[in-house]
């Protein structure tokens, strides 16, 4: 009993030191905003890197996405005979909903696991220490820039994403069903509120643009410096990340939609 004891004791006090740790790492990071605005040819380098690279595999799940939204809608809304308001489903679903999550998925799985490696091998590579040795800060040099190029590419990818998806939710449900086009754009631009659906979703990928972008750089800055531990640190990412914004999804929207 004892022992028991003490185990979980130890894994309370590793799991403490290791938020205690995340939260200073986030402040620093935070704190670097002005110097990293001043130097912004290393953020928008960064924001090349992962959204540039992100762009292809964030379109095409977009525009499949609106054509298994499309059928699916389409299907449904023919039972109580309101195959027009196809547009105004499509919409609500992607800003509100599976833009942000789907996308933020597909960023931690693509990106997330790239900054995790990268950042991972320049420590085991001792490239971190040796920055340090030199007087210069690596979370200031290596870590702030590509954390506020995470910030800022989210909400553009999140974007093309839910335009992808509309667009595929128009081929199927205009060109491929027959539905009057007037009709679908009619009652998505009735329906959609700015304030309310898009706001609230760029509010959305913006937290998932945080969430993932710093448990990516955490946990390549924190991974032990061997090929064994980049890898665990590379897997962890997607599934904390992935955790995060599906626990995180839930708790905004019942705020969001609640007041």
């Amino acid at each position: 009993m004892i022992e028991f004891l003490s185990k979980i004791g130890a894994s309370v006090r590793l799991l403490l030191e290791a938020l205690g740790v995340a939260f200073r790492l986030f402040v620093h990071l935070v704190r670097l905003f002005k110097p990293n605005m001043r130097r912004f040819r290393l953020v928008s380098e960064q924001m090349h890197f992962l959204g540039n690279y992100s762009l292809a595999i964030i379109s095409v799940s977009g525009l499949f996405v609106g054509f298994v939204l499309g059928l699916q809608g389409y299907y449904t809304l023919q039972k109580y005979g309101s195959e027009s308001a196809l547009g105004l489903l499509v919409a609500l679903s992607l800003v509100r909903e599976l833009g942000p999550v789907v996308c933020a998925l597909l960023f931690a799985g693509r990106a997330g696991t790239s900054l995790t490696a990268e950042i991972g091998l320049m420590k085991a590579g001792e490239q971190l220490s040796a920055m340090e040795m030199m007087g210069i800060d690596p979370i200031a040099r290596i870590l702030a820039p590509r954390f506020w190029a995470g910030i800022f590419t989210m909400p553009i990818l999140a974007a093309v994403f839910s335009a992808m998806g509309i667009v595929g939710g128009w081929i199927v449900g205009v060109v491929m069903i027959g539905i009057d086009s007037g009709s679908f754009w009619g009652q998505m631009q009735g329906g959609v509120d700015v304030f309310k659906d898009v706001l609230n979703g760029v509010l959305k990928s913006l937290i998932f643009g945080v969430t993932v972008t710093f448990v990516a750089l955490y946990q390549g800055f924190e991974a032990q410096p061997t090929p064994e531990g980049v890898s665990r640190a590379t897997t962890s990412t997607v599934v904390v990340a992935s955790l995060f914004v599906l626990g995180l999804d839930f708790l905004l929207t019942a705020l969001m939609f609640s007041l």
